[in-house]
């Protein structure tokens, strides 16, 4: 089966690759990269900063 690499869109055989979905390892550390370098991001809501403060076992706001 031949699926397109994630990353540069060349064709790649799926079977036997060490490298799957990508066709090579550079395209792989590519990828790595972009996610640790906040390239690619998951949307979500905004972190509350606000009770990084709080002790986590106080429960007097509840």
């Amino acid at each position: 089966m031949k699926v397109k690499c994630p990353k540069c869109g060349k064709a790649v055989t799926w079977e036997d690759n060490p490298h799957r979905p990508f066709c090579s390892k550079r395209c792989k550390y590519l990828d790595l990269a972009a996610w640790a370098s906040g390239e690619y991001r998951i949307p979500g809501r905004p972190e509350n900063h606000e009770d990084d403060d709080k002790d986590p076992e106080d429960d007097s706001d509840i």
